[in-house]
């Protein structure tokens, strides 16, 4: 019986944790002939991040190509892409306090109790990863309901919607699941993926079994999201100037 290959990618986390922060390259690689558009990676996003019902970290667009009786349908997911050159940073004008490419670990980070919302870094991303929680979803405060006194976990933060603190009002995003990888644990998307079409690892450990697909593998990101409908958005392919670390297998 072939091993899962969660089991190959929960060992290759535990050897990058192993390693000095700085030498470890974190990178995601999705394969759509494998995504079956079940979106249990979304579902499982949401539950994780405590997510109102207007923001998704990880939504799973439907693109049709073809003309009938050849009409064919891929799933593209599209997580925060953590750029190496991203654009969401320079626009902050909060000087790199509320976003901010981390020098410890290369993911692009947020800081909610610094956050202005302004929005401008929601505008400057070409992938529409960056959304507004607008607090529209929450209950007032004498009816505030069990489930949302639960903490924010992103960003190494224990942030609560009481502590002033909160993403709550300001800008939120994918993290790769930054707390769940300190504690051991791959990103929740990888995990509840059901086709096991995300990988998720050290890009600079040979080893991993992302690096293997990306060698075994022709591999492209995303240029840019024109439309970020998950049913509708169509996402266009090709080298970046942005250096995603999302990569995809078509």
């Amino acid at each position: 019986m072939e091993r899962d290959i969660l089991l190959t990618m929960q060992d290759d986390l535990a050897r990058a944790l192993a390693k000095p922060s700085r030498t470890v390259r974190w990178a995601m690689l999705i394969s759509t002939k494998k995504c079956v558009g079940c979106h249990a990676c979304t579902v499982g996003c949401m539950s994780e991040n405590v997510l109102p019902p207007d923001v998704v970290y990880r939504p799973v667009f439907e693109m049709t190509s073809g003309k009938y009786p050849k009409v064919k349908i891929d799933f593209v997911p599209r997580p925060c892409q953590h750029c190496d050159a991203p654009p969401c940073v320079p626009v902050c004008p909060t000087n790199g306090k509320a976003t901010y490419k981390s020098t410890e670990n290369g993911l692009v980070m947020l800081n909610s109790a610094e956050c202005i919302s302004c929005g401008l870094c929601v505008e400057a991303c070409p992938y529409k990863a960056r959304t507004m929680d607008g607090s529209n979803y929450y209950t007032e405060n004498i009816k505030v309901q069990p489930y949302e006194l639960r903490t924010f976990p992103e960003y190494n933060g224990k942030w609560q919607r009481t502590d002033g603190k909160s993403p709550m009002s300001n800008v939120r995003k994918c993290s790769f699941c930054l707390h769940r990888l300190k504690d051991g644990m791959l990103p929740m998307c990888v995990t509840t993926c059901i086709g096991r079409a995300t990988y998720f690892g050290d890009i600079n450990d040979p080893e991993s079994l992302i690096s293997k697909m990306m060698k075994a593998n022709k591999t492209t990101t995303i240029q840019s999201i024109p439309d970020a409908k998950p049913k509708t958005g169509k996402a266009v392919f090709g080298a970046s100037k942005t250096k995603p670390r999302v990569f995809y297998v078509l």
